[in-house]
């Protein structure tokens, strides 16, 4: 089982500069909320409480003012500092004592999902007990993304990053489940030409003891992966037109922290009131009544 969870919200956000040179790209909005709600809630529509958030250093400050502890949320969040990004399984070594001797799961800080049966899907890749389990998603432009080729039995037959040469159109997202030997393999990998350590290589290494196994989004699911200005646009646009369309929040922590059980009404009172008088706390307002 999968009881702790990271989200990777370090990194400069550099293709949105000047916009992320004071602020940190994870806390700009997607819509009407910060975009660290987005992974956030993933993780926690996953029945995942202990939470690791991973930061620049710079940042930390900001990043406690709008999640400190958890507590109203019902959920543990625990900090800890990157220094300078070097590639994304980077995660399992600074959340190494976080981990200890659990399987986790890892979401990137501008990833986040959308779809009918997501929180079923989520909680099924919770009971991984061994090996490592990715989510993947069509894409009109696989050159862009790390990619697999399977069969028809969803075995993964090949992964390859932003391949220059059509392979399929299956991406991998930026959401993974791995059991606890995701720390050693993390540490036995050797850095790419660009000096990072690559997801692509400790997927592989998975792949190769026939321990990868892959879980389809499903059509009609959403996966975005708010990179770029445009991308933030794009993601704003689409969490606007649900929401307005259906009178329902995507990615409302406490809505999710209610329906789990892990708050009540007088903790959603208390998120009332730090949040102070806005369309957010309107919406809280109604689940308590």
């Amino acid at each position: 089982m999968i009881k702790k969870g990271i989200v990777l919200a370090g990194g400069y956000g550099t293709r949105m500069s000047p916009l992320t040179k004071a602020v940190n790209k994870q806390l700009l909005p997607i819509y009407d909320k910060p975009l660290i709600f987005y992974p956030l809630s993933i993780l926690m529509l996953a029945g995942i409480k202990d939470i690791l958030i991973i930061v620049n250093k710079s940042q930390l400050k900001q990043f406690k003012k709008i999640l400190p502890e958890g507590k109203n949320l019902g959920i543990k969040i625990n900090y800890a500092e990157q220094k300078f990004p070097r590639g994304l399984p980077e995660a399992f070594i600074i959340g190494k004592n976080f981990i200890g001797d659990s399987n986790v799961a890892l979401i990137l800080g501008d990833n986040f999902f959308y779809g009918q049966n997501l929180t079923e899907k989520l909680k099924e890749c919770t009971k991984l007990q061994s090996g490592a389990k990715i989510l993947i998603h069509p894409v009109s432009n696989p050159s862009q993304y790390g990619i697999v080729k399977i069969n028809q039995k969803n075995k993964i037959l090949k992964i390859i990053e932003k391949p220059k040469k059509y392979l399929s159109n299956l991406a991998v997202t930026g959401l993974y489940f791995f059991d606890n030997n995701v720390v050693k393999y993390t540490l036995d990998l050797k850095p790419s030409k660009r000096n990072e350590i690559e997801i692509v290589d400790l997927l592989k290494r998975y792949n190769k003891k026939n321990k990868l196994s892959a879980e389809w989004i499903g059509r009609g699911g959403a996966w975005l992966d708010a990179g770029s200005v445009k991308d933030f646009h794009d993601a704003s646009s689409f969490v606007s037109t649900l929401e307005n369309r259906q009178g329902l929040k995507i990615a409302c922590l406490e809505e999710i922290a209610l329906s789990n059980r892990w708050i009540n009404k007088q903790q959603i009172k208390s998120s009332i009131r730090f949040y102070g008088k806005c369309d957010y706390s309107n919406y809280l307002k109604k689940l308590i009544k």
